[in-house]
């Protein structure tokens, strides 16, 4: 299954979230340790200002509850950058093999 995840961060953590980052290039790349593959992704910015607000990305996991856990294990989300997760599931008709997938 497909989904597209729209993580929103909280606001004023710029500095956590640029420290983290190695942390959570290296989840993604790893896709959470098999649990999801993420095959696009990348940081949502505020439209006036260009600061950073979230990230999204387009997984493919088995279930939504390995996709979900994708989310939660992030280092963004464990040490609090993250506010919320939306997890939408994609249409089985989603052609995935258009895009080069992040994790290895």
């Amino acid at each position: 299954m497909y989904f597209l995840m729209i993580c929103r961060h909280r606001e004023g953590v710029s500095e956590l979230r640029d420290e983290l980052r190695p942390k959570h290039r290296e989840h993604v790349a790893t896709g959470g340790r098999g649990l999801a593959k993420v095959l696009t992704g990348s940081a949502l910015w505020e439209r006036e200002t260009g600061s950073g607000i979230g990230n999204f990305g387009i997984l493919e996991a088995e279930t939504y509850e390995r996709a979900r856990a994708f989310a939660e294990q992030d280092p963004f989300h464990i040490n609090g950058v993250v506010e919320n997760v939306e997890l939408v599931r994609l249409a089985d008709t989603f052609q995935a093999q258009r895009i080069d997938p992040l994790t290895k």
